[in-house]
């Protein structure tokens, strides 16, 4: 175990500098921020590990020379050739012959977590609400219909008995979707599972249901890792996110699934030292920029005819996996990744 146990566990990526800027220590945090390994790092000169930042170099040399730290919200660094605004805290330390502390936190990254926070949040008001609205909705539909039913055995003409036959089809259909607004409160049935199987099935699933002209292509990581889970949620969850993609390509697009291992992964405040990455990608025109923000709202939906419930639902589901989805679009490229937390006793609950 590393002397620094605490510290590999954090997110903020973190380096201890000796007297003449050598690194001698760097967490996990560090070497994806840095992009280097920490073997790479430990032992080399800041300058080297860290090129293009002269002024941010002289400003540690003097934080040496008058044993005082900083703290700075808003600092831009040149990583690998890429200017990144970072907030950045120096403290002066004596400890196994280190002289500084560096920490440094992508802002980016601390507006995604606030952002990943404010999803889950609205998410469970969302599904609290839209549980006690099925509900209301859903009591009196059986008496809606009963006498739709009643009422059509009386009448003689068969025009009319079309109108009551419009009424038992129409609360059908409200019932059938006020199930599947309470389908999510029930509680996974966990097993392991091998994430490429969910993915086949979808795939299987979708060129059923989009026969002519809808290419899928596959990227899978062979080496992942089972993990528990609900099946038939997660076959759901991401089927719903892929039937989308074929949506929005009128079903004669191409939709890429790649799978991949996430490293040093947050998910509403929770750190994790890994986690599956499912992306669905399309070259469909995008998602609408009025309703990006809303994308995960129940009842909201770009396309017209749809219900506004797949990635409300999928969301659900994930979340119930302690997962999260996050996307990116432009027009001709949508990427929807799903991550699903690989759990360990390293994972910790971080509060920022």
């Amino acid at each position: 175990m590393t002397p620094y146990h605490g510290l590999e566990l954090l997110s903020t990526a973190v380096l201890m500098l000796d007297e003449t800027l050598h690194v001698t220590y760097a967490n996990p945090a560090a070497e994806t921020l840095l992009a280097h390994g920490r073997k790479h790092l430990i032992g080399a000169s800041l300058d080297k590990a860290l090129p293009g930042n002269p002024d941010f170099i002289q400003r540690l040399q003097l934080s040496l020379s008058d044993e005082a730290g900083f703290n700075e919200h808003d600092m831009e660094l040149d990583l690998g050739g890429e200017r990144v605004h970072v907030h950045c805290v120096i403290t002066p330390v004596e400890e196994r012959g280190s002289r500084l502390l560096l920490e440094l936190r992508e802002l980016e990254a601390q507006l995604k977590i606030a952002r990943e926070a404010k999803i889950l949040e609205q998410q469970e008001a969302n599904r609290e609400l839209i549980r006690n609205l099925a509900h209301e909705i859903k009591n009196p539909l059986g008496g809606i219909r009963g006498s739709a039913q009643l009422l059509e055995r009386e009448l003689g003409d068969p025009e009319l008995r079309e109108f009551t036959q419009v009424i038992v089809k129409e609360t059908d259909r409200l019932q059938s979707l006020m199930n599947r607004l309470l389908t999510p409160s029930r509680l996974p049935h966990v097993e392991p599972i091998n994430i490429h199987e969910v993915t086949e099935r979808v795939r299987t699933l979708l060129l059923a249901e989009f026969p002519r002209g809808l290419s899928i292509s596959r990227d899978y990581d062979a080496s992942l890792p089972e993990i528990t889970a609900d099946k038939e949620q997660l076959i759901q969850a991401i089927l719903n996110v892929a039937r989308n993609a074929a949506q929005a390509t009128a079903g004669a697009g191409e939709i890429r699934l790649v799978t991949r291992i996430a490293r040093q992964v947050t998910i509403a405040r929770c750190r994790y030292r890994h986690a599956l990455a499912v992306s669905i990608e399309d070259d469909g025109p995008g998602v609408p920029a009025e309703l990006a923000e809303r994308i995960f709202y129940p009842l909201v939906s770009g396309r017209e005819g749809g219900t506004g419930l797949g990635l409300s639902l999928a969301q659900s589901f994930v979340s119930q996996h302690h997962g999260l989805i996050e996307f990116e679009s432009v027009p001709g490229h949508t990427r929807f990744t799903i991550l699903l937390p690989v759990r360990s006793r390293n994972d910790t609950n971080e509060r920022s």
